[in-house]
């Protein structure tokens, strides 16, 4: 075993680069954090400054890769194999780009917000913040309703699962809890076929044991 995942099942952030493990079915060794635990916060910044995970270790190769969008796109590369989650048509490529970088920026980024809101102590808060945020989503929502509409496909950057649909995955699961998507039924029933895929249904069920940590409230229909 060569790879080494350092993440937290709860994390959003980790499911993404997780779900491409399973879709690709290569092996690992996961290393949970506690970043409540001094101890582990330490040990993961020796490995990437940030202190944010998920980072992958390549100990075979001695190459440490941060950030979900990076491990995703490095298992491409380590572990060449189908199914790929960046095709290699290069104009493809691009479109699964984009939709990863407007997903994260759009909706998984505003969705922290509001959730690492809530968990500050009161007269620290930042409720304009929260509401940005949330506007965000909304407005998020409904491009990418528009844009499934118009493509007509299964999955956010055509016909194959790819990257951004790893990304959108937790952050539609999380997105959905502090700003539903409010009738926007093409989004609602690609959230249907993310919820069904068996990469993200197993990194769902690995998490509901941290779920109690969660700050917000889960809807009745995850329960």
């Amino acid at each position: 075993m060569t790879l080494k995942l350092y993440y937290h099942p709860l994390s959003s952030f980790c499911q993404k680069a997780l779900i491409a493990f399973y879709e690709r079915d290569v092996p690992f060794e996961g290393v949970i954090v506690d970043l409540g635990d001094p101890a582990q916060r330490a040990a993961l910044e020796a490995l990437w400054p940030i202190g944010k995970f998920p980072v992958l270790g390549d100990e075979e190769k001695g190459v440490t890769v941060p950030e979900a969008s990076l491990v995703v796109e490095y298992l491409d590369r380590a572990r060449p194999g189908p199914p790929p989650m960046i095709p290699a048509d290069a104009d493809a490529a691009l479109q699964v780009r984009l939709w990863d970088r407007l997903i994260d920026n759009y909706i998984h980024l505003p969705m922290q917000k509001v959730v690492g809101d809530s968990l500050r102590p009161e007269g620290s808060k930042d409720p304009h913040g929260v509401a940005e945020a949330k506007a965000q989503i909304a407005r998020s929502w409904t491009i990418l309703d528009a844009h499934l509409a118009k493509s007509g496909a299964d999955w956010a950057a055509g016909k194959a699962f790819t990257l951004a649909d790893c990304a959108a995955a937790p952050a539609l699961f999380y997105g959905n809890v502090v700003r539903p998507f409010d009738g926007h039924a093409q989004v609602e029933a690609y959230f249907d076929r993310l919820i069904d895929r068996p990469s993200f249904a197993r990194c769902i069920e690995e998490a509901r044991p941290y779920w109690k940590f969660f700050p917000l409230e889960w809807p009745e229909s995850y329960l």
